[in-house]
């Protein structure tokens, strides 16, 4: 958790459980009901199955699941969804893209420069 509000969303939190109706175990993950994982045993189906149940609670278009490796810090687990939600994911991604470089090129170049840095 501290490192996704560390990282990505300070106003990120962990929700309280609500049993048939859960909506993941964090918000403030952009977009998404994320199931946060730190087991022995990885069970990837399970643990999307769970993240889509709960986006639909949650009322988000995307589901993850964020999983810890054992004897490893957070940075260094894996963020987990379906080929079909990532497909939806990259089509927002792209199309948002295209539509912030129409609006605003210069804007779209700044943040996309920013984003290219930060990934060397």
């Amino acid at each position: 958790m501290t490192y996704i509000r560390e990282h990505h969303n300070p106003g990120a939190h962990r929700n309280v459980q609500m049993g048939a109706r859960d909506i993941g175990d964090v918000s403030g993950y952009y977009l998404h009901a994320a199931e946060l994982k730190a087991e022995k045993a990885i069970t990837l189906a399970d643990y999307i199955a769970q993240a889509n149940r709960e986006r639909v609670h949650a009322g988000e278009p995307f589901a993850c699941a964020v999983i810890k490796r054992r004897m490893k810090g957070v940075k260094d687990g894996y963020v987990v969804r379906d080929v079909e939600t990532d497909c939806r994911l990259m089509n927002r991604l792209r199309d948002m893209e295209a539509a912030l470089q129409d609006a605003d090129f210069d804007r779209w170049f700044d943040i996309d420069e920013e984003h290219r840095r930060a990934a060397a």
